[in-house]
């Protein structure tokens, strides 16, 4: 998807339901998964990933390993 700095290689629905869908970056992939339930997950070509429950819990692993948790309105913004 041109501006985004990424491509969707292949998407779909896994055993349960979920969608996901593959991502290529220039020099290395991640992924995203939307489930059912209204969490979603990212795995970013940096080694960050961010986890959201959509039931008001989020969180965030930095490339460096440090988590962050976020609760409440915090993680109903995506963690901001």
């Amino acid at each position: 998807m041109p501006g985004k700095g990424w491509e969707t290689t292949s998407r779909g629905t896994n055993d349960q339901g979920n969608n996901y869908d593959s991502r290529s970056y220039p020099s290395v992939d991640g992924y995203h998964y939307s489930n059912n339930n209204g969490s979603y997950y990212y795995s970013n070509p940096n080694g960050s990933t961010y986890y959201n429950s959509g039931e008001g819990y989020a969180k965030y692993d930095s490339p460096s390993g440090s988590t962050t948790q976020y609760y409440g309105d915090a993680a109903d913004k995506g963690g901001k």
